[in-house]
């Protein structure tokens, strides 16, 4: 489930399924995509805050979910997400704790702040997983990091710590107290100059904001023609198994 409130200025929007882990499912991205777009339009809000718990963000998406969702060729059940986190006027603190797998990590790259606890844990998994990243990842992981560390993270796509996303600009900090932090953050910016943010927001997106659309579109086009790939089919079968998937024949 995703559970939001407003306490004061600030608009708190948390994943709230930790007996799997915050694992996304459809369900759950409509309800997050219109819990964003609610906020956002919320002339009480100035700023919103995103979490788990100080021991998870997300696994996610959840596997067995994702893969029973009915799709059109290019469609994919974090649309809403994919249409509104970007585009989001005012500015969102992610607070990332525990795992912060695939979707998890890659929503991070559209927050304005980002600050995670030291026991958080980020992947990319696309790769292993027989398909290809989402989000807009594929441009804006390089953007931030470089291509030879992106292509680490996104190629290899096997875990990484706080300290590397830090060094990747995924994360602005690694702090102890994370939720607690990442409050401090939302309520400094519900403080500010409410316009101002936004204009400030525009401006440093404008420049790739069209590159960005165009490149989530092609790559929730090519993730969904993956999934029914003989790699992907096998990937997914293996983690389901929990066994090591077999690329040999491929």
């Amino acid at each position: 489930m995703i559970r939001s409130e407003t306490q004061g200025r600030v608009a708190r929007i948390r994943f709230d399924r930790l007996d799997k882990k915050n694992a996304i499912t459809a369900e759950m991205y409509a309800q997050l995509g219109a819990a964003l777009a609610a906020a956002d339009g919320n002339p009480q809000v100035r700023s919103l805050l995103l979490h788990g718990s100080a021991d998870c963000f997300t696994a996610g998406n959840d596997v067995a979910d994702f893969l029973n969702v009915p799709r059109k060729l290019g469609a994919s059940p974090a649309r809403a997400l994919f249409d509104t986190l970007p585009n989001m006027k005012k500015p969102v603190v992610a607070a990332v704790g525990g795992p912060a797998v695939g979707i998890g990590s890659t929503m991070l790259l559209h927050c304005d702040l980002v600050f995670a606890a030291p026991n958080a844990r980020f992947q990319l998994p696309f790769v292993p997983l027989g398909i290809v990243p989402e989000f807009g990842s594929t441009f804006l992981l390089p953007l931030l990091a470089g291509y030879q560390r992106a292509a680490k993270l996104l190629l290899l796509g096997q875990p990484f710590t706080a300290q590397e996303a830090l060094e990747a600009g995924i994360v602005t900090a690694v702090v102890s107290d994370v939720i607690g932090e990442a409050e401090k953050a939302a309520n400094a910016l519900a403080a500010l100059p409410p316009e101002s943010i936004r204009l400030t927001k525009r401006l440093m997106r404008a420049r790739y904001a069209e590159t960005l659309a165009a490149t989530i579109d092609e790559e929730t086009r090519i993730f969904t023609e993956r999934l029914s790939s003989p790699e992907a089919k096998e990937a997914m079968s293996a983690f389901l198994e929990k066994r090591k998937p077999d690329f040999s024949r491929f």
